[in-house]
């Protein structure tokens, strides 16, 4: 693959990356110990990033190298959760309906309340580790 080529397919995957983790171009380039004029010469196509910055960005953006250095079909499934906490607990949501139940009821509780349960919840699962001070 020519340069100018790889420098457009890896500028639009560390975009996506960056913008899928909330992650600004500066707080990459401090993470990375490199300087701000780098990290948009990468986003923006101007040059290429030497392979060990390419893998301490694999490491921060939890993927593989082929992830952020070959053309991939933007994956609607990816895109669609702002990061990836929130695919995961879309997730669990969804294939355990006692969680959607739980879901759809905490929606309409006042927050006042809402925090109550959590409250209680949390004394519950603190009582089955055995981590409660209260005698039985």
């Amino acid at each position: 693959m020519p340069e100018q080529e790889f420098n457009t397919v890896f500028s639009k995957r560390l975009r996506y990356y960056l913008n899928m983790h909330g992650i600004t171009q500066a707080e990459l380039a401090k993470k990375l110990g490199v300087g701000t004029t780098s990290v948009y010469n990468w986003c923006n196509g101007i040059k290429t990033p030497r392979m060990d910055k390419v893998d301490a960005m694999c490491d921060l953006f939890h993927c593989n190298r082929s992830d952020l250095i070959e053309d991939k079909p933007e994956d609607s499934d990816d895109t669609y959760y702002l990061n990836e906490e929130t695919r995961q607990i879309a997730q669990e949501a969804f294939e355990n309906p006692e969680l959607r139940t739980l879901f759809k009821v905490a929606r309409d509780i006042p927050p006042e309340r809402l925090r109550a349960h959590i409250e209680f919840m949390k004394s519950l699962k603190d009582q089955e580790r055995g981590n409660n001070d209260e005698g039985c």
